[in-house]
């Protein structure tokens, strides 16, 4: 992703296009979140494992097309061996930490010691990326304001939109009994929704700023999350699949203009960098949400309470994140 939106910043100066880019690259996440609950599906039928072996033939036509691309410019810098050592260690700490709280309690010697590792690195990571000559993430990329609300919404979508999956995956199975095909099949319309609107959010962002755009996909997210977290377990599962299609609505509304937001708002030897922090927001977002809300389903006789719960947490993430979207230029 970083190198990607680095090339689009390079080859679109002009932000209306950039904007209409990014929605196009979208297109491809769209297109494979789509069509991979129901392609898993169908490859649990043979072996799971296939569904590890698919990526090899997807990851070759991929350098196939980029073959052609014009090369980018280069920027030599050293290596910041602390900043990413201090950087692993803190997420890894945090989402072990996570995990285990679940099982062993918040208290537990081992959840404790994660967490303190994870306090440690990430002090040692600020204080490293202030004197580093070359930082990893420089610090003076967080004084704009929209970078930093750009980050925290990129977390808070992948929350909900990683979360959801997750949970209702486990629920879908172990609860209710059904196969990972039949599973697959009941995200279809929650994906082909959000992969059938990606392409019109750029101009819909262009007509109604992005701002606007982002916030409504956010709150869209947040009430499909709280009807879904509040339902009973016996719910038909037609109303839930048609539910889901909510937190599918959000998908486009809140990626593609949150991205272009962040690539308006740094120099373009920066773009490379921010989208990078961008998507580790992202990546953060969805494996605490997994650590998290698998903590919360591990126990069998508190499952739906765990499935109600985390369905709600991820909600009041989006509202938090749509809150801070306000902040963000009208119009950008």
């Amino acid at each position: 992703m970083p190198a990607s939106m680095a090339l689009i910043r390079q080859a679109f100066p002009d932000p209306a296009a950039r904007g209409r880019a990014v929605a196009t690259w979208a297109m491809g996440g769209a297109v494979a979140a789509s069509s991979g609950p129901v392609l898993g599906g169908v490859l649990d039928l043979v072996d799971w494992r296939w569904i590890f072996v698919i990526n090899l033939p997807v990851g070759v036509l991929a350098l196939v097309l980029l073959a052609p691309v014009r090369r980018s410019s280069r920027r030599p810098a050293p290596f910041d061996w602390r900043g990413q050592l201090s950087a692993v260690v803190a997420m890894g700490g945090l989402t072990y930490g996570a995990i285990e709280a679940g099982t062993a309690g918040l208290a537990a010697p081992t959840v404790l010691g994660a967490f303190a590792l994870a306090v440690v690195a990430l002090a040692l990571f600020v204080r490293t990326q202030a004197k580093a000559a070359h930082p990893m993430l420089p610090p003076e990329l967080f004084r704009s304001r929209a970078v930093v609300i750009v980050l925290a919404i990129g977390f808070a979508f992948m929350v909900g939109y990683y979360g959801l999956p997750f949970v209702f995956s486990l629920y879908f199975q172990q609860l209710r009994g059904l196969s990972a095909l039949a599973t697959g099949a009941l995200f279809l319309p929650m994906m082909l929704v959000g992969a059938a609107l990606t392409p019109f959010t750029a101009r819909i962002g262009e007509r109604l700023g992005r701002r606007t755009l982002i916030v409504a996909g956010l709150v869209t997210m947040a009430v499909g999350l709280v009807l879904l977290g509040t339902l009973p377990a016996s719910t038909p599962l037609w109303l839930l699949s048609a539910l889901m299609v909510l937190v599918g609505l959000g998908g486009p509304p809140v990626a593609p203009p949150a991205t272009a937001v962040l690539l308006d708002a740094v120099p373009a030897p920066q773009a490379g960098i921010a989208s990078g922090a961008f998507n580790t927001s992202r990546q953060v977002g969805g494996a605490l949400a997994v650590a998290v809300f698998g903590a919360l389903l591990a126990d069998p006789g508190t499952f739906v309470t765990g499935v109600h719960v985390s369905l709600l947490i991820a909600a009041a993430v989006a509202v938090l994140a749509g809150l801070a979207a306000l902040r963000l230029t009208p119009r950008n």
